[in-house]
């Protein structure tokens, strides 16, 4: 049975829209919603096959899959949480594929059940209007010019917020990454909710940094013009790989895998990369700083996720969330 983590149980009540046609392959997708809107649309252009999209938060679209149990209706799910994908396979809930496409794609981010649509990475969002100083490093945010000026996504509802502290435990040690938490609260930052309440006070003004943003969300508002600025922490940031899988009950294997093989090819690749995501083949070209690029933490993602409940619960009381 598929037990969701707390990242879904905050979502689990919310309406269930109807899809669009019983007869189309279905997806269940977390942001971005143009992204898998513009990868239906190519895909259907191509192959035929209509698809129905469900575009939500990692933490709805986990909680409808839950829902659904008795009755699922999706064929493919896309998550930003890769602990989310581990988490499927181990219920048995994934179907084995590894699609042809996938060889250009680095072995950390495939496995024979799930591979990555892409890639983002967490970064300080700085207000260029703002009154702060453009800030570096992530303990530059504990300094008293900075007072009342940070906010940070929720990592009880936001998987790559999780994955940020798993980072900072992984870099700073335990003692550390509690004692820079702490030091940020003492400065009266922030923790409103997922990624889009966390960045929305910035680009407004009523904020000046985001500790822990995802970092293709703000890079695209930067490349629209908002007065922002993208920085990875020079002691090092984590990546957060975008889970593909198709689910062992779908009945429509052959289209799943067709779309799975669409979103690896070239074409898929280059819409991957329009929205500021890493691409996950190494052969596609990047808008943006790529894996290589950036000073990386590397997690034991396995050895984390068996304290996540201790993890979230220490957060909860270390920021009073």
């Amino acid at each position: 049975m598929f037990r969701l983590k707390p990242l879904a149980l905050s979502a689990c009540f919310f309406a269930l829209p109807g899809l669009a046609s019983a007869s189309a392959l279905t997806v269940y997708s977390a942001g971005p919603g143009a992204l898998v809107e513009s990868l239906a649309a190519d895909f259907t252009e191509q192959t035929g096959i209509e698809i129905n999209v469900f575009q939500s938060t990692t933490g709805q679209v986990m909680a409808r899959l839950e829902s659904e149990q008795s009755n699922p209706l999706a064929d493919v799910v896309i998550s930003a949480s890769w602990d989310s994908a581990k988490s499927m396979y181990e219920e048995g809930l994934l179907r084995e594929y590894r699609s042809p496409n996938a060889e250009a794609v680095p072995d950390f981010l495939k496995t024979d059940h799930y591979v990555a649509q892409g890639g983002s990475a967490l970064a300080l969002v700085w207000n260029r209007n703002s009154d702060v100083p453009q800030p570096t490093d992530w303990s530059d945010l504990t300094n008293e010019v900075y007072r009342d000026q940070v906010t940070m996504p929720d990592p009880v509802q936001s998987g790559t917020a999780f994955e940020l502290i798993t980072g900072l435990l992984t870099t700073m040690g335990e003692d550390a990454t509690w004692t820079l938490l702490e030091e940020l609260i003492n400065n009266d930052m922030i923790v409103p909710g997922p990624n889009a309440r966390a960045l929305n006070p910035v680009l407004q003004g009523a904020k000046s940094v985001v500790f822990g943003a995802v970092d293709y969300i703000a890079l695209g508002q930067q490349a629209e013009g908002e007065a922002i600025e993208v920085i990875f922490p020079e002691s090092g940031t984590v990546i957060a790989p975008r889970p593909m899988m198709i689910l062992a009950s779908t009945s429509m294997p052959n289209e799943a895998e067709q779309f799975i093989d669409f979103v690896l090819s070239e074409q898929g690749q280059e819409r991957v990369a329009e929205y500021y995501l890493i691409p996950s083949r190494s052969d596609i070209d990047a808008l943006r700083p790529t894996i290589e690029e950036l000073t990386l933490i590397e997690v034991d993602s396995e050895a984390m996720n068996t304290q996540r409940d201790a993890i979230l619960s220490r957060f909860r009381e270390v920021t009073g969330n």
